[in-house]
C-alpha cells in the first residue's frame, strides 16, 4: 500500500483479468487518514480506453472512497500480455462545504501556487480464473467414482460387459416366467376338460342307475371330487 501525506491509494496495481471482446472491470481504494476534505481527481494515459467512476471527487476526513475503472472491450490480445497504460491520482486539500460537482481542473494546477500530491498506479493484465471442474460423485463412500462412459462417450469393455450379462438375466427370467404361464395354461385346461367329461358321465350314471342300491352314485360322486379338487390345486400351484 502506497501512503501519500494526503490519500493512501490501495492497490497500486490495477489487475484485469483480460479476456477478448468483453468490458473488464477493476478497483482501487482512497483513504483520508487526515482531518481535512480532500479533493481528487483520476487521470489516465488512455482515456478512450478506459472509464472511470468517478473520476473527481471528495473524500472527508477518516473516510475513504472506491474508484471503479472500466476497461471497454478489446479486439486484439495484448504482446505477451503486457500493457503500458498509467493512471494518476491527484489530491489536494479543500475547504469544508466543497461537493464533487466544486471540484474543477484550476484545483490540481501546481503552477497557481496549489500544493498537489500525486500517485501513479500501473496497468497489470492478468489470465481469467478458470471455471470449477465439476467432481464426480462416489457410489460409495471411500470408493473411487464411477462412470458411465469413457473420456471419448463410448462405453468401456466392463461396462458393455455389464450391461449385456444383465439384460441376458432379465431375458432369461422373461421366458422362464412365459414357458411357466403357457404350461399352468395347459394344465388348466386339461384340467377343466377332465372336469367337463366327469360331469357327463355323473349325469349319465344318475340316469341309468334308478334301479341299483346307490354304490355306483356314491362312486362316480367320489371321482368326481377328485377331479374338482386336482383341478383346484393345478389352478393355484
Amino acid at each position: 500500500m502506497g501512503t501519500e501525506k494526503l490519500l493512501s491509494v490501495d492497490p497500486l496495481e490495477l489487475k484485469f483479468p483480460f479476456e477478448l471482446r468483453k468490458q473488464i472491470s477493476s478497483s482501487f481504494q482512497l483513504l483520508n487518514k487526515t482531518d481535512n476534505h480532500v479533493a481528487f481527481k483520476v487521470k489516465t494515459t488512455n482515456p478512450k480506453k478506459y472509464s472511470v467512476r468517478p473520476n473527481n471527487g471528495i473524500v472527508l476526513p477518516r473516510s475513504t472512497c472506491s474508484v471503479i475503472v472500466t476497461m471497454q472491450a478489446q479486439k486484439e490480445p495484448p504482446a505477451d500480455m503486457q500493457c503500458k497504460d498509467r493512471f494518476l491520482v491527484q489530491s489536494v486539500v479543500t475547504r469544508p462545504g466543497v461537493s464533487s460537482k466544486d471540484v474543477s481542473p484550476e484545483m490540481f494546477n501546481k503552477e497557481a501556487g496549489n500544493h498537489v500530491e500525486e500517485c501513479k498506479l500501473r496497468v497489470v493484465y492478468v489470465s481469467p480464473p478458470k471455471p470449477p471442474s465439476p467432481v464426480p460423485e462416489e457410489s460409495e463412500e471411500g470408493s473411487p467414482p464411477r462412470t458411465s462412459e469413457s473420456e471419448n462417450g463410448n462405453f468401456n469393455t466392463s461396462e458393455v460387459a455389464a450391461i449385456s450379462r444383465e439384460n441376458f438375466e432379465v431375458q432369461g427370467k422373461s421366458a422362464e416366467a412365459k414357458n411357466l404361464f403357457v404350461k399352468l395354461t395347459e394344465e388348466k385346461n386339461h384340467t377343466a376338460q377332465q372336469n367337463e367329461k366327469l360331469r357327463r358321465e355323473l349325469e349319465m350314471l344318475r340316469h341309468g342307475s334308478t334301479k341299483s342300491n346307490g354304490v355306483p352314485f356314491l362312486y362316480v360322486v367320489l371321482i368326481g371330487l377328485l377331479g374338482i379338487l386336482l383341478g383346484y390345486f393345478v389352478t393355484n400351484s
